[in-house]
């Protein structure tokens, strides 16, 4: 197989990305444009563990892509000049999200793949209030929410969860406090 050329790589980024969003979506359907950008993660807990005083920091980006008609991210963790061969794979995020307005359900169709941990997901996502909730069943049928809350246009808490075998209780799995990277 032969070696990427910096030209094609650039060729295939330059398609990827987007300015802007789409006019197909409307103003008040945008409900993930706030997060373009770098973002810089403390992670509370993962897995449903406290690592808070392991002082585990991570990184987020985000921006439009496919002519603005979606929104792709990457979740890593823990940062990159952090990141060693090493890494714990419960504990190693290396991501991407892609969010995708759907205009019958009128929520975005979300996907999440983490090949650094074996982990994928599907959700649904939609405003609630002032916080934005994602829903959807992972592969083993457990029902998972994946929430931003407490935003501002600098920082968001974000939480997921799952639902426990009496269908009632949600468990706390992981808890990140982001910042926006000026």
């Amino acid at each position: 197989m032969p070696a990427i050329q910096t030209e094609q790589k650039s060729d295939f980024l330059t398609a990827l990305t987007a300015p802007t969003r789409s006019r197909d979506i409307p103003d008040s359907a945008d409900v993930y444009g706030w997060l373009v950008g770098d973002w810089a993660l403390q992670i509370r807990r993962y897995w449903g563990v406290d690592v808070s005083a392991m002082g585990i920091s991570g990184e987020i980006h985000f921006g439009w892509v496919l002519e603005g008609r979606a929104i792709q991210d990457v979740w890593i963790m823990p940062q990159r000049p952090d990141r060693t061969s090493a890494v714990d794979r419960t504990r190693n995020m290396y991501g991407t999200t892609l969010r995708v307005w759907d205009p019958t359900l009128q929520a975005w169709r979300i996907t999440w793949r983490n090949p650094a941990g074996d982990h994928h997901e599907d959700q649904i996502g939609r405003r609630v209030g002032h916080d934005i909730v994602q829903l959807g069943t992972r592969p083993d049928g457990t029902t998972t929410r994946w929430t931003f809350t407490e935003i501002t246009h600098d920082s968001f808490r974000w939480l997921g969860e799952a639902l426990e075998q009496d269908g009632r209780t949600w468990r706390l799995e992981g808890e990140f406090l982001a910042r926006r990277v000026q």
